[in-house]
């Protein structure tokens, strides 16, 4: 049986569950979440926590269970708590800051590139070298958080580029020299 399927979540105070016509519903202090079930995974909620059980052992449903587990783990930490992901600029003259609800950040191209964030989703700017994506669904925060580091990747010779919080870039020599 999967490790991390048969795990229990704890349902933290304020939040509720429903599961009807095999999607899974929650509410939290910081909005409403859902996903769909794949056939043949059930969610039951017993003594504040939810458990996932599969009906059979074939080889497809055993290999749900546990990433079903996770998405619903991650829809109770969304409404609870949300997510966040932080990025940092390098690069000499590079810098980011919000105008509106929109991020400018100019980055050594001879314009400013402009992102307007998806709904639910807020970006803070923490200094003119530190982005913060905040937001209650953790795909859509991490995918967020990937279109802005795609507008400049970090490159491995001089290492300057969007990169996330903590991210060790492998550096490479340059050329040799005469």
């Amino acid at each position: 049986m999967s490790r991390i399927g048969r795990k229990l979540i704890d349902i933290p105070s304020g939040v509720t569950l429903s599961v009807d016509d095999g999607k899974v519903m929650i509410k939290g202090p910081k909005g409403e979440l859902s996903a769909d079930l794949v056939p043949g995974i059930e969610v039951e909620v017993e003594d504040n926590a939810i458990r996932v059980t599969r009906q059979s052992d074939d080889k497809k449903t055993r290999a749900f269970h546990g990433m079903i587990r996770a998405l619903v783990n991650n829809l109770v930490l969304g409404v609870s708590s949300g997510f966040e992901r932080k990025l940092e600029i390098v690069g000499v003259g590079w810098r980011a800051q919000m105008q509106g609800t929109t991020l400018v950040m100019n980055l050594g191209y001879s314009h400013p590139v402009e992102y307007n964030p998806p709904e639910g989703i807020e970006i803070t700017t923490d200094g003119p070298t530190k982005i913060s994506v905040k937001g209650i669904d953790k795909q859509a925060v991490g995918h967020t958080a990937a279109v802005i580091r795609g507008f400049r990747p970090p490159e491995p010779y001089k290492g300057k580029g969007i990169r996330y919080a903590g991210e060790h870039i492998i550096r490479k020599a340059g050329k040799a020299g005469a």
